[in-house]
């Protein structure tokens, strides 16, 4: 009996020093089927992965172009609509069904602040009371500030989007463009070339895909401008609700300009001159942007999914996940689109009122007579030069 006690105990200790060193094995595991393969390069599923991405991402693409063609009006409801899937996706992040279920309507809650917002953004406000429950009062008070957050964050940057579309369709499409194009090069490097890590959030992400997709999209967006530069359909100003086609002043910003490239080139290059828009320069700005800073909404946006333990907000789009997952980069990208547009391209619009309050204010008197006799004599000439 003693015998087969020291047996059993020196087989217990052993087992448990078998075990004590499978620990770090099993850990290593579970980090494994945690975070996935490392790299697109050295996944099994990669082909499939990327047939069921080139799927979708020709449906989005071939529908995001029909809404461009259809008007304003159309991609204003093509962003209430995103708006709608990124809300759901989000609010189902910090869902718990044992707790609601002690709170019957309580997520009507939740869409009840979203479409009030909603109406508040676009001009309207509508009220509804608040039914209070006795029960889970933290649950209810997380949810109003998860709430309050998705509505700040969805709407602040949806705001912005909204007006660059009626400032000319141009300001949302070639941003909206360079994101998915910047997108897709990333993915397309990655999974051909990618072997460097670039961030532990995205273990799959690799500078190899970084850097090709930034050079990809810089060059895209020189061209791009170009392109659609030559449209009044997208550089013209929506100034009311109508659906009519539109005619404008396209503008300095939109009106070739001859650069010669004389000793630039070869003696026997065919072109010696070409003629470019304006805006394409300022489009550089808009790339080197989304190459390089609006890549960081996706990895804002990783980080969150990661503190969740979540691989994606949503399953909304196969392959891609859902739409917030889509929009990351994008919400970046519309606010940097929309501020860049006010302070160096929209012009500045001065009344008669408000240049000579400026005058009467900031001008000494012997200025002010200064400016008078300079304004005189230019009316002058012009009136010599009408007659």
């Amino acid at each position: 009996m003693e015998r087969d006690t020291s047996s059993s105990d020196v087989s217990a200790s052993h087992v448990g020093r078998a075990r004590q060193r499978r620990r770090p094995t099993e850990a290593t595991a579970d980090g494994n089927r945690t975070n996935g393969p490392a790299l697109l390069v050295n996944d099994q599923n990669k082909y499939k992965s990327m047939l069921i991405r080139t799927y979708s991402t020709v449906w989005m693409i071939g529908g995001f172009v029909l809404i461009v063609y259809m008007g304003h009006l159309y991609i204003w409801a093509m962003v209430v609509v995103i708006q709608i899937f990124m809300a759901k996706e989000l609010f189902n992040l910090l869902r718990k069904s044992s707790e609601e279920k002690q709170l019957p309507g309580f997520r009507l809650l939740n869409w009840h602040f979203f479409f009030t917002a909603m109406l508040f953004t676009y001009g309207r406000f509508l009220s509804r009371q608040l039914v209070n429950t006795k029960k889970t009062y933290k649950y209810q008070f997380k949810q109003y500030a998860w709430t309050h957050m998705i509505l700040l964050m969805v709407f602040a940057q949806s705001s912005f989007t909204v007006a660059n579309i009626f400032e000319g369709m141009f300001w949302f499409l070639l941003p909206a463009s360079l994101i998915v194009i910047n997108d897709i090069a990333a993915y397309l490097f990655g999974f051909f070339l990618g072997r460097t890590p670039l961030i532990k959030l995205s273990p799959k992400k690799t500078w190899e895909g970084f850097i090709g997709a930034s050079v990809t999209t810089i060059i895209s967006a020189f061209v791009l401008a170009n392109v659609m530069g030559r449209f009044q359909w997208l550089t013209c100003p929506r100034k009311d609700l109508s659906t009519g086609w539109l005619r404008c002043d396209p503008g300095p910003m939109f009106k070739p300009e001859h650069y010669s490239l004389g000793e630039w080139v070869p003696q026997g290059f065919p072109w010696k001159e070409v003629f470019l828009l304006p805006v394409q320069w300022h489009a550089l700005a808009l790339g080197l942007f989304a190459s390089i800073i609006a890549p960081f909404g996706g990895f804002f946006a990783s980080g969150f999914k990661r503190a969740f333990k979540i691989k994606d907000f949503g399953d909304s789009i196969p392959g891609h996940g859902g739409i917030t997952d889509r929009m990351d980069c994008q919400m970046v990208m519309a606010v940097f689109a929309y501020i860049y547009h006010q302070s160096f391209i929209s012009p500045q619009n001065f009344s008669v009122e408000i240049i000579l309050e400026q005058i009467l204010r900031n001008l000494t008197f012997e200025e002010q007579k200064f400016l008078y006799q300079q304004l005189g004599e230019i009316f002058h000439e012009r009136q010599l030069m009408q007659s």
